[in-house]
């Protein structure tokens, strides 16, 4: 039987991991850990229990993990949107906090598995990558002046070092990184509606002054010549994190990127997907969009410095690694990711 630590218990990807771990028969319990309160998504279970609290500030956690006793540590909280003008509460919130994380399940007896999530963006988005070259794990990640990316790149150094300085002292986890392209499905598109690409090119944000400015300002899709996306079902997710934490397998520290395979979503594809005309333009563009943006809004519009090159540029990747190491097979391509109005929460979507 297994007990399992996730942090981030109230995020996107968090609370359902939360929810279907939960169900399962071979899981004892499960210790979620937010900074948010607990999710609705899993009210009522009676195997979950929940801390309220940031993972920077160990001493309100960390004693309540090692009575917990788990043999599981999932990392999936995250700061992802730039906080205007406090980068430094949120470097201590995710690089502090990841570090907080790393330390207890490679010190913690009873961890055999920890799984930290990452993200394909830290591959960089520049100028020079082209639309058919898919980054494999081998090429390594880039610094750029992207907060989201940059931060996710040094929490993986981090970890990296930290592993293999526990390592000599012996006993260690098995450590999997997974990191995925843009996570998309029902859940994130009708059930938790929030300011992302998807919902302000398909015109869901309305609740605001300022949702309803970037809604008429995007009346068009603004493409330009390299943009692309990679989007994985958040079905797809769930079930890869759980082939990496309840399978005996092989390695000791891996990295994935999760993508399935089939063509990447270009510009064109997402405006066919929410019905709208597709109009070229040029990156500088996108650039000086996202700088206005970002100060008049004063960081209500996640557009913070550097994200106007994921919108510019290619990050493509290739996810077949955990394929063929693993033998799992993706239930969604990126389009049908991105379009297909299937998976487990479409039972609630009315």
């Amino acid at each position: 039987m297994h007990r399992i630590l996730i942090t981030g218990g109230s995020g996107y990807v968090g609370a359902m991991l939360v929810r279907e771990f939960s169900a399962r028969k071979d899981v004892e319990g499960i210790l979620a850990i937010d900074k948010e309160p607990a999710s609705e998504l899993y009210a009522g279970e009676e195997k979950v229990s929940f801390v309220q609290a940031n993972l920077c500030e160990a001493d309100k956690w960390v004693g309540r993990a090692r009575e917990f006793a788990p043999d599981i540590v999932i990392h999936t909280a995250w700061q992802i949107r730039e906080m205007y003008g406090k980068k430094d509460i949120q470097w201590k919130w995710n690089v502090d906090g990841s570090d907080a994380v790393f330390d207890f399940a490679l010190s913690a007896p009873s961890v055999q598995k920890l799984v930290h999530f990452s993200t394909v963006a830290s591959y960089g988005a520049f100028p020079d990558n082209e639309v058919d070259h898919l980054f494999k794990e081998s090429e390594g990640f880039r610094k750029t002046d992207y907060l989201y990316a940059e931060e996710k790149r040094i929490v993986e150094e981090r970890l990296e070092a930290k592993y293999a300085e526990a390592k000599k002292r012996g006993g260690v986890p098995q450590v999997f990184v997974v990191r995925p392209a843009a996570i998309t499905g029902p859940r994130g598109r009708y059930m938790r509606i929030r300011f992302g690409l998807q919902a302000a090119l398909s015109g869901q944000l309305k609740e605001n002054f300022i949702h309803r400015l970037v809604s008429a300002m995007v009346s068009f899709v603004p493409v330009t010549k390299k943009w692309l996306r990679q989007f994985i079902h958040e079905d797809d997710v769930v079930d890869i994190v759980a082939l990496l934490s309840f399978k005996d397998l092989k390695g000791e520290y891996e990295a994935f990127n999760i993508c399935p395979p089939g063509p990447s979503v270009r510009g064109r594809d997402m405006a066919e997907a929410v019905g709208k005309k597709a109009v070229p333009i040029h990156p500088y563009l996108i650039r000086i969009v996202f700088f206005f943006m970002w100060h008049a809004s004063r960081g209500k519009v996640p557009t913070s410095k550097g994200g106007w090159k994921s919108y510019s540029y290619p990050i493509a990747v290739d996810g077949s690694k955990i394929t063929e190491m693993y033998g799992y097979r993706y239930k969604f391509q990126p389009k049908e990711a991105f379009v297909k109005k299937e998976g487990r929460y479409m039972e609630f979507v009315r």
